[in-house]
């Protein structure tokens, strides 16, 4: 195992530089909030509007129950005033990382029940299997094909984390983190369904682990056990394996780990994927570093699994890695977008020396809260279908309690493309839209709900936008119209 991985990380470190480890002021490099939201949040609240053709028969977020869209509303105003997000941050950021146990929601009944009936609930799937059964068999009444679910045990690692605690761990408890990180993914992997998705995170798997992460060393023979154990039991029941990106630290190691799991199970069914891993297109080296990948993929006759966003990570990932603006993460987002679901490079994704002659199988899962670039990729699979082209195999994906006028869209337009037709539009294959939700007790969530929280921190004016759709469809019930 460690043989085999180990050209990976040298690859990694030739192409990007050294792991950056030292403790870099980030703060001090987005010395304003408005300086952090051009990172991450549109110019302009406008979207590119759908053709005529694909336009909604009803409004996309009539589809959601009243219940959630009350509370949706209430949360994302909450997200996107300023006033009150400040101090509802610093709060979470106390719970999440609370040893007390007046402050533990695990441990603190009253705590418990005030966040499980509201920011858990917005996000969340439950504890136990009859509550992450009811919230997913919700979803897909909405019109949801199915669901990304993932098991909520990770480390957060923050700007000045330090990585030397992790190096010495007893060997026990190293199985034992190992082991309940095992049990909780094979969980997961039998809460869903077949033809769905499960996150991964691989730090939910221990201190070792992020230790050999953070060195970008190869998996301890522990852990890759358990990881093989984990994708063979998804492929049994055939649901893809989604490894999430995490910060830069951690990164170099995530990708050459997840790069070799591809290269195991990617390789029988041609375009079809069983694992996934992530690439943030708001980081400046990810257009070359995907081309890197789809030529190994090439070279080695496998499919790459793709799991493209924009990235969620700007409060630790060091700044100089980013771009600088949010047009040009927006251009590197959908410039990526069109060559995978083109299997065409362009100036966006150039093709490296190994693959100028054939673009590999790809399946790609989309996960954007972005309204034109989901457009934009709809607009294309509407052409292919028509055509007659040959498409890749692709689903969207967006947050549970996030952008639900983005995914309540596209499920309209499945159930509209699914159903057969009209004289004037013939029948197309309509889009497959995931939601991406988290299962675990409310305490071991906290840290998934601190970092939606932060999400919305950086990306303000997305989150008015959804308010804003939140609050028409809210008026448009009350009055009748």
């Amino acid at each position: 195992m460690a043989k085999s991985l180990q050209p990976l990380y040298r690859f990694r470190q030739a192409s990007c530089g050294p792991p950056i480890f030292s403790r870099i002021q980030y703060r001090a490099l987005h010395s304003t909030h408005s300086q952090r939201e051009a990172i991450t949040t549109p110019a302009e609240a406008v979207t590119t509007p759908l053709p005529l053709a694909q336009q909604p028969s009803k409004p996309p977020l009539s589809l959601l129950p009243l219940k959630t869209l009350v509370r949706s509303y209430l949360i994302n105003s909450l997200s996107s005033t300023p006033i009150f997000l400040t101090p509802s941050l610093r709060i979470m950021t106390l719970l999440a990382h609370a040893e007390s146990p007046l402050l533990n929601p695990d441990r603190n009944p009253i705590l418990r029940f005030l966040l499980k009936h509201t920011f858990y609930a917005n996000f969340c799937a439950g504890e136990t299997r009859s509550e992450i059964q009811r919230t997913v068999n919700g979803l897909k009444g909405i019109g949801f094909t199915g669901v990304i679910l993932a098991y909520a045990k990770e480390i957060v690692v923050h700007k000045d984390h330090d990585f030397s605690s992790c190096k010495d761990v007893d060997y026990a408890e190293t199985v034992e983190e190992v082991k309940v990180w095992k049990e909780g993914n094979l969980k997961t992997i039998g809460l869903t369904t077949s033809g769905e998705f499960v996150g991964l995170k691989f730090t939910g798997a221990g201190r070792e682990a992020v230790h050999r992460l953070a060195q970008q060393q190869p998996p301890s023979d522990i852990l890759a056990a358990a990881t093989t154990e984990i994708c063979d039991f998804a492929k049994a029941s055939n649901v893809q394996i989604l490894f999430d990106a995490e910060q830069q630290a951690l990164q170099p190691g995530i990708d050459a780990w997840t790069l070799h799991f591809q290269k195991l199970y990617n390789n029988e069914v041609p375009g079809k994927a069983i694992v996934y891993g992530t690439y943030q297109a708001y980081l400046r080296s990810t257009p070359a570093f995907l081309a890197e990948h789809l030529a190994t993929a090439s070279k080695e006759g496998f499919s790459l699994g793709v799991k493209l966003v924009r990235g969620a990570y700007i409060n630790s990932d060091p700044r100089h890695l980013i771009w600088s603006t949010q047009e040009e993460t927006d251009e590197a987002y959908d410039g990526i977008i069109e060559a995978l679901i083109k299997k065409k490079y362009n100036q966006v994704l150039r093709s490296s020396a190994q693959t100028m002659e054939q673009f590999p199988n790809v399946s790609l899962v989309l996960a954007s809260h972005n309204h034109q670039s989901v457009r934009k990729a709809m607009s294309m699979r509407r052409a292919q279908t028509i055509t007659g082209e040959k498409k890749i195999d692709m689903a969207y994906g967006q947050l549970m309690g996030m952008a639900d006028e983005v995914s309540c869209e596209l499920a309209l337009a499945s159930k509209g493309q699914n159903d057969g037709g009209t004289g004037m539009r013939p029948r197309l294959e309509g889009p497959r839209v995931f939601k991406y939700l988290v299962w675990g007790s409310v305490g071991e969530c906290m840290k998934y709900l601190l970092r939606r929280a932060e999400e919305n921190k950086d990306a303000v004016l997305r989150a008015r936008m959804s308010r804003t759709a939140l609050k028409e469809e809210l008026w448009r019930r009350m009055t009748g119209s």
